[in-house]
């Protein structure tokens, strides 16, 4: 609901990040509880663009993913 009321790129992040948590844990790679904590540290991670292009949302939703992966990693 925050990323929401954010706009920007917010669900952008928020999507890519949780399609990619979800699909750790899918592969039980992560656990359910995991999904959460992944996704707030991308929503955070990655940098807030009010009005985003299509080329920096596409951004923001490979950067979401990389975190994921990189916090699953950790």
């Amino acid at each position: 609901m925050r990323c929401a009321k954010k706009g920007g790129n917010a669900c952008a992040v928020m999507n890519g990040a949780n399609e990619e948590a979800v699909a750790k844990f899918l592969a039980d790679e992560i656990g359910f509880y995991d999904i959460y904590r992944l996704v707030s540290r991308a929503v955070e991670e990655v940098p807030y663009i009010e009005n985003p292009t299509l080329d920096e949302i596409l951004q923001s939703d490979a950067l979401a993913r990389a975190s994921v992966i990189k916090g699953a990693n950790a």
